[in-house]
């Protein structure tokens, strides 16, 4: 991927992991496009950010995303670049009574949604690449975020095909393998221990400089390359027996 002169359009780039990948590819002189579903919080950005383009969209619902992907396709038929960032992480119990309605919205949001739009933006004839924010919770899951887990998973093995599958029509996949990082991904003062998001996205560009089609970081670099011994001892450090 050249890191220059792309159009590229971040789902959930108003905060977190998003919103550190828009501030830096505006840096690299790139035009960037963020959606999200609170408008507050993108005007706060398009504030900080003059030269960032925010469009309000709450991809969970099926007609927003063709709204959106008709949006981009009318006003924006030069974007080359698809980031799915956005995602939501809920901390449950499969025995909790609401359990399968917040499972299902994790599914929509985490899965179903960046399927979705990937299936309708490799159709701009300028389209060249997609980054997918997977997590190093695809690999060792924790059990306190059960269904995140198993999206991520989900999402991990749908790039590895994506790859594949979109290399005759010259359309590069490149997977994103976040740790835990300090955001209010799952809740506020969740992942205040985590390591800062700048860190991360320092790394990751680094990666991109060097055309890695699997970028990861600290503890999610260990578990890309861990075998399945070590990815069950990790398992267990997260899920300490019950009593």
């Amino acid at each position: 991927m050249k890191l220059q002169g792309n159009k590229i359009l971040i789902t959930g780039g108003a905060t977190g992991i998003g919103l550190g990948l828009a501030k830096r590819f505006i840096e690299e002189k790139n035009s960037v496009i963020i959606c999200g579903r609170r408008e507050q919080v993108l005007k706060e950005v398009a504030d900080s950010l003059p030269h960032v383009i925010t469009m309000t969209s709450d991809l969970s619902i099926e007609e927003e995303r063709y709204e959106l992907y008709n949006r981009i396709r009318e006003n924006h038929p030069d974007l080359d670049v698809l980031v799915n960032n956005a995602g939501i992480q809920q901390w449950m119990n499969i025995t909790d009574s609401d359990f399968y309605a917040r499972a299902k919205e994790e599914i929509i949001t985490n899965v179903i949604a960046p399927v979705h739009l990937t299936s309708l933006f490799v159709n701009l004839k300028s389209f060249k690449t997609i980054i997918n924010i997977t997590s190093g919770l695809s690999f060792a899951p924790m059990a306190k975020v059960p269904v995140y887990c198993a999206t991520k998973a989900f999402f991990h093995s749908f790039t590895l095909s994506a790859q594949y599958l979109l290399k005759p029509r010259n359309i590069e996949v490149i997977e994103i393998i976040p740790p835990a990082l300090n955001t209010d991904l799952g809740g506020k003062g969740i992942h205040d221990f985590a390591p800062p998001v700048s860190g991360f996205i320092d790394s990751v560009f680094e990666q991109l400089k060097q055309q890695k089609f699997q970028i990861a970081y600290q503890s999610s670099e260990t578990r890309l390359n861990a075998s399945a011994q070590q990815l069950r001892e990790a398992f267990n450090m997260m899920n300490p027996p019950q009593n």
